[in-house]
């Protein structure tokens, strides 16, 4: 899908859609939505390498994962949204 490889430990994340409508029906305008703070790991880079040592990557394709409100560059790729991070702005892996 993807023409980009993410390169050390950087990851590419199609982010979820923001909400539409708040859990009581009130539908939130886009000037009032929050940007998304879960996605889908599009692709992971192999991991660093630190002091001579490779790290592998914790994470892998098809992981849906919680990250930073902030973290991130945003690009787009086949005319998709995404973002591109490095692997330690993710804050979990959701099950």
């Amino acid at each position: 899908m993807s023409s980009i490889k993410p390169l050390a430990d950087r990851v590419l994340v199609r982010p979820d859609a923001a909400e539409e409508t708040t859990s009581s029906g009130i539908i939130i305008p886009d000037t009032a939505k929050e940007k998304p703070q879960r996605g889908t790991i599009v692709a992971a880079g192999p991991g660093k390498v630190e002091n001579g040592t490779k790290i592998d990557m914790t994470v892998k394709d098809g992981d849906k994962v919680l990250y930073g409100k902030y973290s991130g560059t945003e690009v787009t790729v086949d005319g998709e949204d995404l973002l591109i991070m490095r692997e330690s702005d993710i804050l979990g892996v959701l099950a």
